[in-house]
């Protein structure tokens, strides 16, 4: 729902994939959903013939989506090779293949770019179960292997075809670039870490910047995590940036304390063009901040909203709902929210495969649609009747819309979106019409009882215990150096 309205990414993972692929020698194709329909995925497949499909699943939500369309697909080129692959795809990969019923052959867990040529080679000769991360009908092959090298595949963004349609609120068009990947952190609500090891790679300054400098667009958007963790690394990729005299406007995600500690880095930024920044602040009370092990304190959040403020950044924020608010929860935010001149957004607890918190969460999922798990939809216990619950979510959205495209924001809103349409640009236009057709408490307490086509395994809980290494993480962290202890599962 949020990528309904608020934003439509440039799929990076995909092209990075498909540079790796295409590198191998394969020919390639991208067909983006999130632009285009069904009937294209089907055109390019009777013009182009392919002997393998692969579909990334980076959302959770879209896992229906591409067991059918891969079941259609055998329908009509019987003997191509479907594959799926991503970031939640990886957490329930043994599901997807058990649901497919033979339509797709084979899940890769963990990093694409690896993997893909891989398997790709091993079609045909029966050596499939042998390649890193790769799970088939039969089994498991060995441990998934992470990219050595960020530098290796630059994003294949010649394979994207309307490339304008790509934006993030006012940044329209923008494109989407990595620095780093991986995050140290351990947030329960959080699949980053367990996917990654937490593990922590760089590219090189001189390759962020080359990447820079290919992308047209205006507007770039850093995927990283978290932005920054490592001020000289900041510095000398935005010294590499001056260098090729590079101008962008830009928009990043950080956390509170890395901001605090590293302001001056941002500060350098702001300068090259960085515009935006999100803060996933996740709750306004220290017992939210405990509740999701978010290792922050409220008054770091609040030192960096000031720092956000003395810099000149436009911030955005993230809250967690909770199913347990009630009416004067949401009143209490919403009073919090309109008093802070920076953008709220909420997004609902959801145990999430891959995370901790799908182990640990004491309270009975009501749901195990996969549709359902995409932050906007309640899958726990709520206190208030559900959609009284929706009709408070939805009310305490809509004030906090209002408050930047309402008529106080009128005057500068039309004025961004005019020059925007003046240059063909309607993405931003669009998503100030959409609001109220896609945030409804009735289409969302409607979507509760649609049929269950395939349906989540639920999970093994661990009340008393913390889940093993084994339960949590895709790519393992590295075995600690002599003398160094090992981050611990729930990663003290």
């Amino acid at each position: 729902m949020y990528s309904e309205i608020y934003l439509r990414l440039e799929p990076l993972g995909m092209e990075r994939v498909a540079a790796a692929t295409r590198d191998a020698g394969h020919d390639v194709r991208i067909v983006d959903l999130q632009i285009f329909q069904h009937r294209d995925l089907f055109k390019e497949i009777e013009s182009f013939r392919p002997q393998a499909i692969g579909f990334s699943l980076n959302y959770l939500a879209n896992v229906p989506e591409v067991i059918d369309l891969a079941k259609e697909i055998k329908g009509v080129a019987k003997d191509c090779f479907i594959f799926t692959g991503g970031h939640s795809g990886s957490f329930v990969a043994d599901e997807i293949l058990e649901h497919a019923q033979g339509a797709i052959t084979a899940v890769i867990r963990g990093e694409g770019e690896t993997a893909t040529p891989m398997l790709l080679d091993a079609i045909g000769n029966g050596s499939i179960g042998r390649v890193p991360g790769v799970l088939t009908a039969e089994g498991a092959g060995p441990t998934p292997i992470m990219l050595d090298d960020l530098d290796k595949f630059f994003p294949a963004r010649d394979l994207g075809k309307w490339r304008h349609k790509y934006f993030i609120g006012v940044l329209d068009p923008c494109a989407s670039i990595e620095f780093t990947r991986g995050c140290p952190w351990d947030c329960s609500f959080c699949s980053a870490w367990t996917f990654y090891g937490r593990s922590y790679r760089k590219s090189t300054p001189e390759a962020a910047a080359e990447d820079m400098l290919s992308i047209k667009e205006p507007n770039v958007f850093i995927v990283d995590d978290v932005a920054f963790i490592h001020p000289e690394h900041g510095f000398a990729i935005g010294h590499e940036i001056e260098k090729r005299k590079i101008k962008k406007q830009y928009y990043l995600e950080t956390r509170a304390d890395v901001l605090c500690k590293s302001k001056e880095v941002f500060h350098y930024w702001r300068k090259l063009g960085l515009e935006y920044m999100f803060l996933g602040l996740e709750a306004i009370d220290e017992e939210g901040l405990k509740l999701h092990r978010k290792r922050s304190s409220m008054g770091v959040n609040f030192k960096a909203l000031e720092v956000a403020r003395e810099i000149g950044l436009t911030v955005a924020i993230n809250l967690i709902a909770d199913p347990s608010w009630d009416e004067r929860r949401f009143e209490i935010i919403r009073e919090w929210a309109i008093s802070v001149p920076e953008i709220v957004h909420l997004t609902v607890a959801t145990p999430y495969p891959g995370t901790e918190l799908w182990f640990t969460e004491s309270r009975k999922l009501t749901t195990l649609d996969y549709r359902l798990y995409d932050i906007q939809h309640a899958v726990l216990p709520t206190k208030l009747p559900l959609q009284e619950f929706y009709r408070q979510l939805v009310m305490t959205q809509n004030v906090l819309n209002r408050k930047h495209l309402g008529f106080a924001a009128l005057k500068e809103v039309a004025s961004i979106a005019g020059r925007l349409a003046l240059k063909g640009q309607t993405n931003f236009l669009k998503m100030l019409w959409k609001f109220n057709k896609v945030y409804n408490p009735e289409r969302q307490f409607a979507e509760h009882s649609r049929e269950v086509k395939y349906a989540m395994r639920p999970p093994r809980m661990h009340t008393e215990t913390r889940p093993s290494a084994d339960d949590l993480y895709i790519h393992m962290p590295k075995p600690a150096r002599p003398g160094v202890p090992a981050p611990s599962a729930a990663g003290r």
